[in-house]
This record gives structure tokens, sequence and C-alpha cells, in this order.
């Protein structure tokens, strides 16, 4: 199957992968690694949404979307990694003053996995970044050397994906999700000068 992936510029788009099922519920939004804790942490239910799409107007797209057809059915974060927690990330080092983007999420939604929307949103993320004057992006998956991942806890994406897509191992980091360690994997495209 193709994907078509692109700008994440419909908020109703971005709802549909990372908003919850009801109004009221508490989900991430993928707002962890993109604001403070503190501010995470006292942005509850509606709030949530209101921010994201208060971000969006200020900022624009957030990621992007993988669709098939006109139907959103995948999600990644991208943006520059000096604008995300991970600026300040105690267990995934910088490893150098490369301005390097981040792509931390992928989501793909139930009943689209397994298409090859994962690796279109890889792609598509690393397209966008480039577009945007980013020199190389780096991914935090989860090195799970072929074991079965909780699908809650394989947003960060799994190490054998980003290398499918020309990324390079990078580094250790003492982060771990659902038991497995992470690791840095970065694929860059202008020589450091």
């Amino acid at each position: 199957m193709t994907f078509e992936v692109r700008p994440a510029t419909s908020f109703d788009d971005v709802c549909a992968l990372v908003g919850p099922k009801r109004p009221d519920a508490n989900v991430c939004w993928c707002l962890s690694y993109r604001i403070s804790s503190k501010l995470n942490n006292e942005l509850r239910g509606p709030a949530r949404g209101e921010y994201v799409a208060k971000l969006m107007e200020t900022r624009g797209p957030l990621g992007v979307l993988a669709y098939d057809g006109d139907t959103p059915v995948g999600w990644a974060a991208v943006a520059p990694r000096a604008d995300t927690a991970f600026a300040r990330n105690r267990k995934i080092p910088w490893i150098d003053d490369l301005p390097v983007w981040s792509l931390w999420c992928i989501r793909v939604r139930p009943g689209h996995r397994g298409n090859g929307v994962s690796h279109a949103l890889i792609s598509g993320a690393v397209e966008y970044a480039k577009t945007h004057g980013a020199p190389a992006i780096e991914a935090y998956p989860l090195d799970n050397k072929g074991a079965k991942v909780d699908l809650t806890m394989a947003y960060a994406g799994i190490r054998k994906n980003f290398e499918a897509a020309g990324f390079s191992y990078a580094a250790d980091t003492t982060s771990t999700l659902s038991g497995f360690p992470r690791v840095i994997m970065r694929k860059e495209w202008q020589l450091k000068g």
C-alpha cells in the first residue's frame, strides 16, 4: 500500500490520531515531550486539545500525518530538538552540537497496522525536517531485538524500522520504555560544518 504523508495542518485529523475518544478524557495529545512537565501535568481533559489547537495556530504543523485516501491513518511528531523536552533530557544525551530535529512519536490507527504506515511516517518526517532546514534527524526508538512490544509503549518506534529508513545507530541512552532500552538513531544529509 502507498500512503500520502503531509504536514499535520488539520486539527480534526490530528485529533483523530492522538486525541481522545471522549472529549473529557485525559490523553497525551503528544504533548509530553513538547511542553514542560509542569504544564503537561496542569493541562487536563479538553484543555489539552485546546492547547494543541493553539500550538497549531501559532507554530504550524506539529508533525506529519499519513493518509489512506482522505482518511488519516498515522501520526509522527517531529520538531527541532531544541524546542522539545529532549533538549534537557538527561537520559537521552546530545551527541554533538548539530541542530538536529527529533522524531519521537509514531502512531498508527488500529486496523491499519502492519501495512507500512510507520515506514511512510518515518520517511515523511525526514522529508518534513529536511524542507525546514534540519541538517539531520534523530529518533529514540526501542531496541527490542525482535521481542514483542506493548502497543501502548511502541509510540517511540522500534530500532529496525529506523534502520530500514536509513537511520544509523548513534548512541545508547539510559532511557527505557516497557522494559526495553532506547537508542539514538540518526539520519544526516548535510555535513557538519
